[in-house]
């Protein structure tokens, strides 16, 4: 990256491809914002710039440098590689993780518990400036894309259902087709994440649910 494209990255500000970080504590919680950036499109996680852009830098390079790489090897799994470089802005060091767009989809961040210590393993993905759980369907639909499987697609009358719906509203939650077909939530996941893979519709996300809509 060079200096240009990383002023420009601090201009825009957080979004669905950047995230700001004073420091880091934790690679439990950094590897929740990795884990994202690879299952969805790739993005940086900046480090010494606060929330409102304003530039804090680094103190140890190698303690920030420690983190990401036992981040990455331990509380992700699959394993990430991402790329460090450091900028001096301001008199200030600051440190950029490029993560790019993983091929080994889903990536899941292992989470402790501070209280029991138990650990979990979570699926995310970015949606605006958070990063999201996702949910079954999206974890279903992260599979498909590293899944070389022909897909067979048959078009009967919960599918037509599903178009003739769709050309009067513009979207449909997993929810609302189970209730207009009159069959299981997951049953309804399955068939739409299969009409995604085949492209008839597109899923978008936001922070409370999935949607599905044609492609137009």
């Amino acid at each position: 990256m060079h200096f240009h494209e990383f002023l420009q990255l601090i201009e825009a500000g957080e979004g669905t491809s950047v995230e700001f970080k004073r420091k880091l504590k934790t690679p439990e919680k950094i590897a929740k914002e990795i884990c994202a950036f690879a299952n969805t499109k790739g993005g940086y996680v900046i480090i010494g710039v606060d929330d409102d852009k304003s530039i804090v830098g680094i103190k140890s390079e190698k303690t920030e440098a420690d983190i990401i790489e036992r981040a990455c090897k331990f509380s992700i799994e699959p394993e990430v590689v991402p790329e460090i470089q450091i900028f001096d802005l301001e008199g200030r060091d600051v440190m950029v993780v490029i993560i790019q767009e993983g091929n080994r989809k889903p990536y899941q961040a292992v989470l402790i518990d501070e209280t029991t210590q138990a650990e979990s393993r979570q699926v995310f993905i970015r949606v605006g400036e958070n990063s999201m759980p996702a949910s079954n369907e999206m974890k279903r639909l992260l599979r498909s894309q590293t899944n070389d499987d022909p897909l067979r697609l048959g078009i009967g009358d919960k599918e037509k259902r599903l178009f003739q719906y769709l050309e009067i509203n513009n979207r449909i939650s997993v929810q609302e087709y189970a209730e207009l077909v009159n069959i299981s939530r997951r049953r309804a996941g399955r068939l739409l994440i299969r009409l995604v893979r085949a492209g008839v519709i597109q899923m978008t996300t936001d922070i409370h649910n999935d949607y599905y809509s044609l492609i137009r």
